[in-house]
């Protein structure tokens, strides 16, 4: 049995082909998309659970040695490591929310991979959470198949990340590669997610046309022009009808961070002055909302920051505004933060303004927003996305018949409007946005397992 697997920065989705057409499984809640979220008592309790309650071998020798610390110290700190001590999806943000301090949460373990300078330790522990999703995953479709299944193709951006390159591509592809097959994939192969999504385009086509995909998911933006129509569809080797790509480190993600940094951060002191009227540094700030930048998020968890914002609200000229961050620092609420900033943007797409609550922080505390303030704070990553469909085109040498928009963010009006203005009338279309790449990921495992 073959699915399509995306693997994505902000959620999970999986699909079999059933009468030439794509079906997506329901993962968690009869819900096909699992959020790219993972919890557990600690860091330590992912690689035991893994190999204690899903026989899932250690793999590599630093992941051998990362199993023995990580037994080593659920021992010594007396955790128990059972069947349910690691949740996924809605089930692991709930888990969090409770109780930010006492548990071990992940956010978008994709967001990380590719990145420069991990040492072998660091890529040890991200294959490890790479491959307990997975592995969760897999579980979850057999038990709606009632089958075992052993292929798959697994989307992958054009660039994890924005510097490194190949080798960082490789990095990040080769941690995909061995996860899947420690979760229990037989036969694996990957594709770009732009032609994914093409590819479910492509199903609809009835002559040939030049398409501009732009897939904007939760932590990249990824472009490619392509050949696409009836006399490329199954076709296994399709090099040629890829004329051009590009990709960036910029997605969904970028937009929600900004948002919260430019719009929710100044409830918590950011633009404000000491006693002397010296500005707050930014910095902290900042740190506070990168929840995909691991030295970000480690600064800002860090003891000496917690003492730097105690000596903020020491001098500080609104000492409460600054505790409301130190409240973020002390009680790990990061992904909370940024998480009202998301449900902000997602209701923006439909209506002038809305009202971010932050009653977790203190009962009552909001922030209004508008469209316009949206469309300000996420100026510099839309300016990044419009960079990567200028650079598809030049890459290509020619204008596509039509834009095929998808993703996570595809149904922002704000970005719609600036495709639409870059590329004047040339026609916008628009799919699944949450399931095109799954759904031609499946086509092409269709195309090379059948």
């Amino acid at each position: 049995m073959f699915i399509g697997f995306d693997y994505g920065t902000a959620n999970c989705s999986v699909a079999v082909m059933r009468d030439n057409n794509a079906h997506l499984l329901a993962l968690e809640n009869n819900d096909p998309y699992l959020p790219s979220m993972l919890c557990a008592p600690t860091r330590e309790a992912v690689s035991e659970w893994l190999n204690r309650h899903g026989q899932v071998p250690a793999g590599s020798d630093e992941n051998l040695a990362l199993l023995r610390r990580s037994i080593s110290f659920n021992r010594e700190e007396d955790i128990p490591v059972n069947a349910n001590s690691v949740h996924f999806g809605l089930q692991a943000l709930s888990t969090y929310m409770e109780d930010p301090e006492e548990v071990y949460f992940v956010r978008s373990p994709k967001s990380f991979l590719g990145a420069n300078g991990l040492k072998p330790q660091q890529i040890a522990l991200f294959e490890d959470l790479v491959c307990a999703m997975m592995y969760h995953i897999k579980r979850q479709a057999e038990s709606v198949l009632q089958e075992s299944i052993e292929q798959t193709v697994i989307g992958r951006p054009i660039n994890f990340q924005g510097m490194g390159g190949e080798e960082a591509n490789a990095q990040a592809q080769g941690i995909l590669q061995r996860a899947a097959e420690r979760a229990g994939f037989r036969d694996i192969a990957f594709q770009f997610e732009p032609v994914a999504a093409g590819l479910d385009y492509e199903a609809t086509l009835t002559d040939e046309k030049t398409v501009l995909v732009v897939d904007i998911g939760g932590g990249t933006t990824d472009c490619s022009v392509l050949l696409m129509g009836p006399q490329w569809r199954d076709k296994a080797e399709r090099q040629n009808s890829l004329l051009g790509h590009s990709g960036c480190r910029v997605g969904g993600n970028d937009l929600d961070i900004m948002t919260a940094f430019k719009q929710l951060t100044p409830q918590f002191g950011m633009g404000s002055e000491t006693q002397k009227g010296i500005a707050i540094p930014a910095l902290p700030y900042w740190n506070a909302v990168a929840t995909n930048d691991v030295p970000a998020q480690l600064d800002f968890y860090s003891v000496a920051n917690g003492r730097m914002l105690r000596d903020l609200i020491r001098d500080a000229a609104q000492p409460d505004l600054i505790k409301r961050l130190l409240k973020v620092q002390q009680q790990r609420l990061s992904y909370r933060l940024v998480r009202a900033a998301e449900e902000s943007k997602i209701a923006l797409s439909e209506r002038e303004s809305v009202t971010a609550a932050m009653d977790f922080i203190e009962s009552g505390l909001a922030e209004t927003i508008s469209q316009q303030q949206l469309s300000d704070a996420i100026s510099q990553p839309l300016e990044r996305i419009q960079e990567q469909v200028s650079l598809a085109l030049a890459s290509s040498e020619i204008k596509p018949d039509v834009i095929y928009l998808t993703g996570g963010s595809a149904r922002s009006p704000l970005l719609r409007a600036a495709l639409q203005a870059q590329l004047p009338g040339i026609p916008l279309v628009g799919g699944n946005d949450f399931g095109s790449v799954t759904a031609g990921l499946a086509r092409w495992a269709q195309t090379l397992f059948r």
